[in-house]
């Protein structure tokens, strides 16, 4: 089975944002950076189904040259080979439907059977790249899987749906699927691994073309306002408790 998996650098969960100086991004040429944790449970996925049913795993990002790093522990982690969709300028100004183009361009000609994407980014969170892309490449696709079991030429896979909720459905191959996070346990990479990953190949795409795609702008980056709404009460007892709840009620609507 040939399987892509789209991986995503992003910013560590630790680092301190910090807006740009022209507050359309965050502050990242210092920041640490580390692979996409849904996306991380991806390739995780693809590697399982590789070892079940042979075949190849090559992993696809879309990101500027810092984005080698997790390409490097992709590799390191088992995938065969690797696609870098070079960005040029402001990551942010890439969209989803622009990042899917750039995607959907760079794998089209590989004929993947399978196509796996991570439910959604840590950063942004938008959950579209992976449903723009199977779009883009014309596949059947699932999302929030949380379990993969192949054969007979298709999938049978497991969907997370709301109130502890789950879904079977079956899909024909080629199709595409978003990972939901815990779907497997992540492996790491082997000192092994991280040697052999250095003599793997990784393909690399010019991106900047395809950044018309982008269908949105950001107009503003900025940290939430810090303010004290706090409010007393006067009176006591049963009078101030009766007030207590109707705000409750009426202005939080928690009760």
């Amino acid at each position: 089975m040939k399987i892509a998996v789209c991986i995503k650098q992003v910013v560590t969960r630790e680092w301190p944002l910090r807006v740009n100086e022209t507050g359309t991004w965050i502050r990242d040429n210092d920041a640490s950076f580390e692979l996409n944790e849904p996306d991380a449970y991806a390739l995780e996925e693809a590697l399982r189904l590789k070892e079940k049913h042979g075949g190849e795993v090559v992993v696809c990002c879309a990101g500027p040259a810092r984005a080698s790093q997790v390409i490097r522990e992709a590799l390191a982690r088992g995938a065969d080979r690797a696609i870098h969709v070079e960005l040029e300028g402001d990551p942010g100004a890439f969209d989803a439907s622009a990042i899917a183009t750039l995607l959907a361009g760079a794998i089209r000609d590989e004929s993947f059977e399978l196509v796996l994407t991570g439910l959604q980014s840590d950063d942004l969170g938008f959950g579209q790249v992976g449903v723009l892309l199977a779009a883009a490449l014309g596949m059947p696709h699932a999302t929030i899987i949380m379990e993969v079991q192949a054969g007979d030429g298709g999938l049978r896979v497991k969907r997370e749906l709301e109130g502890g909720w789950f879904q079977w459905i079956a899909l024909p191959l080629p199709a595409l699927l978003t990972i939901q996070s815990g779907i497997n346990q992540l492996r790491y990479a082997t000192l092994k691994g991280i040697m052999a990953a250095k003599k793997k190949e990784i393909r690399k795409v010019a991106g900047a073309a395809a950044s018309g795609a982008t269908r949105q702008r950001v107009l503003r980056v900025y940290l939430p306002d810090k303010a004290k709404k706090t409010q007393m009460i006067d009176g006591a007892g049963a009078a101030a408790a009766a007030t207590l709840v109707a705000r409750l009620r009426d202005d939080a609507r928690v009760i």
